[in-house]
């Protein structure tokens, strides 16, 4: 087991084709330990060099309201009135604090992603 850290193209090709090949390793064994710690240098060279930024927080807000069924008068129950709600989904008003509090707590929706400016 040879495992070194991944700085180019052509490191990080060789470490998937060591992964596919190993992938089915038993945990616990050589072949499984080596599997682990190539994921765990794969993901780090994936978020450097391929970074994925956060969604858009209104785009967060009607994703996650089609996961759970959610209507626009479930979101006005979370940020007070329907009216609200509606000028929230449209991008004509801000998240206050407390709303970003209320969708995280009812949502689960990440308070990193509802901060951001949009």
């Amino acid at each position: 087991m040879e495992i070194k850290p991944i700085k180019t193209e052509q490191d990080y090709q060789k470490a998937l084709e060591r992964l596919e090949l190993i992938f089915d390793a038993k945990k616990d064994s050589s072949e499984g330990d080596e599997l682990e710690v190539l994921g765990i240098l794969i993901d780090q060279y994936e978020n450097e060099q391929f970074p994925i930024g956060l969604p858009d927080p209104i785009e967060a807000i009607k994703f996650r309201m089609e996961q759970l069924g959610y209507s626009q008068n479930d979101l006005a129950n979370i940020v007070g009135l329907k009216s609200r709600a509606s000028e929230i989904l449209n991008r004509k008003r801000k998240l206050s604090l407390e709303m970003i509090r209320k969708i995280h707590e009812v949502l689960n929706i990440p308070t990193d992603v509802l901060i951001q400016s949009y």
